[in-house]
C-alpha cells in the first residue's frame, strides 16, 4: 500500500550536526504522569531502538508529549535537528515534504519549555514552510507531495497549524483534503488524490490514512479556541464521520482490515490503536459521546494482545513498505497515544 509512497520522496537534506546543541540544563517533566504499566514501558522501550524517517520522528515525540514526557520530547526535537531540509524544517529524513510537520507540535513545546533560540529559530522556518512556501493547489490545499494530495496530510500540517494559532489556515486545509478524499458512499477516505489530473490515483480507504485523519482531527479540536465554535462543531462532525465509516467494518476481535473495506487484505492493527486514542481523547474532551466507549475498549484489547516479548506491537502495517504486516515506530507511537487517552479517562484499569 505504502511501498510507492516513501521510496519516491526523499526529501532534500542537509546533515547540520553543528545545530545539534545539547541542553544546559534537564526540563523538567510536566503533564501527566508515566503510568507504571511493564507493557507501556516495553513499547516505549521498543519504539526508541528503531530506526526513524521524518514522520517517524515527528509522530513519536508527539507520542512524548502526550504522555507529558517533556524530556523526550525535548531530546526528540534536539535530535531531529540533525536533518533539515533546504527550507531549514528539521526531521527532514526522507518521506515527503510535509511529513516532518507531524513533530511539529513537539518542536513548538520543546521550543517553549527551553528557549533555545535554535529550536525557535528552526519552529520559524517549520512555520514559514507551511505558511509560505509549501506547494499547494489553487485553492490552497497544501500537496503531500509533486502535485498530489494523501489522507496522511490530516496529520502533517493542519495540526501544527492549529496548536500555533493558525486556526483559519488549519480548517482551510481540513477542507481542502475533506472535498478531495472524502467517499461519501462509502463513508471513509480515499488515500490519494492527483491535483493534475483531477483524480483519485488511488482510491483505495487505506486504514492508516483514515487512522491519520481521526489522530490528526482529534488533535486540531483539541486545540480549537473556545469562540469558534461553529467550526469546532463542524471539525467534529468530521472526525465522527470518519470513525462511523470504520467502525462499520470492525472485526469482532477489534481489529479492522488494512484496506477498511477489503476483506482480502490483510487484518492490520494500527487503525485500532489510532481510532481508540481519537475516540478516548475526544470523549474526555467533550466532542464525541460514550457511546463510543466499547468500541474504543475493544480497539485496545486487541492492539494490546498484539504486543511481543520485546514490546514491539505486531500486525500494523509494516515498516519500510507499508504493505504487509509488521512492525513501524508510527505503531509504537500510536500505542502509547492510545495508552495515555485511555489513561485520562476517570475510569479504566488496562484490559486483561
Amino acid at each position: 500500500m505504502r511501498a510507492s509512497r516513501r521510496t519516491a520522496l526523499t526529501a532534500a537534506t542537509i546533515a547540520c550536526s553543528s545545530l545539534f546543541v545539547p541542553a544546559q540544563e534537564p526540563v523538567s517533566r510536566m503533564g501527566n504522569p508515566v503510568d507504571p504499566d511493564p507493557l507501556v514501558e516495553r513499547v516505549r522501550a521498543a519504539a526508541l531502538s528503531m530506526q526513524r524517517k521524518s514522520w517517524e520522528q515527528g509522530v513519536l515525540a508527539q507520542a512524548f508529549l502526550e504522555e507529558g514526557q517533556d524530556e523526550l520530547v525535548v531530546m526528540m526535537a534536539r535530535a531531529s535537528l540533525i536533518y533539515l531540509s533546504k527550507d531549514g524544517v528539521p526531521a527532514a529524513l526522507d518521506g515527503a515534504p510535509v511529513d516532518p510537520l507531524m513533530g511539529g507540535e513537539a518542536l513548538a513545546r520543546a521550543a517553549h519549555l527551553t528557549g533555545d533560540p535554535v529550536l525557535h529559530r528552526a519552529l520559524e522556518h517549520s512555520l514559514a514552510y507551511v505558511l509560505k512556501r509549501a506547494p499547494r493547489a489553487a485553492d490552497g490545499t497544501i500537496f503531500h507531495t509533486s502535485e498530489t494530495i494523501w489522507s496522511d496530510s490530516f496529520h502533517t500540517t493542519p495540526p501544527f497549524l492549529a496548536y500555533t494559532g493558525h486556526h483559519t489556515e488549519a480548517l482551510s486545509q481540513i477542507e481542502g483534503h475533506w472535498r478531495r478524499l472524502w467517499n461519501p458512499r462509502k463513508k471513509l477516505l480515499a488515500h490519494i488524490w492527483d491535483e493534475k489530473a483531477q483524480r483519485l490515483t488511488d482510491p483505495a480507504c487505506w486504514g492508516g490514512g483514515n487512522g491519520w485523519a481521526a489522530a490528526g482531527l482529534t488533535r486540531i479540536i483539541r486545540a480549537w479556541p473556545a469562540d469558534r465554535a461553529t467550526a469546532k462543531a463542524r471539525l467534529a462532525g468530521y472526525l465522527r464521520e470518519v470513525i462511523e465509516g470504520c467502525l462499520a467494518h470492525q472485526r469482532a476481535d477489534g481489529l479492522f482490515q488494512n484496506v477498511v473495506d477489503d476483506p482480502e487484505s490483510f487484518v492490520e492493527t494500527n487503525l485500532a490503536q489510532m481510532l481508540a486514542y481519537a475516540i478516548f481523547e475526544s470523549v474526555r474532551g467533550g466532542w464525541l459521546p460514550a457511546d463510543y466507549l466499547p468500541a474504543a475498549e475493544r480497539m485496545r484489547a486487541a492492539a494490546r494482545a498484539k504486543v511481543d516479548r520485546d514490546g514491539f506491537v505486531q500486525g500494523v502495517a509494516g515498516a519500510p513498505t507499508f504493505d504487509r504486516p509488521g512492525v513501524s515506530p508510527e505503531g509504537q507511537a500510536f500505542f502509547l497515544m492510545m495508552e495515555t487517552a485511555a489513561r485520562r479517562l476517570p475510569r479504566n484499569p488496562p484490559p486483561l
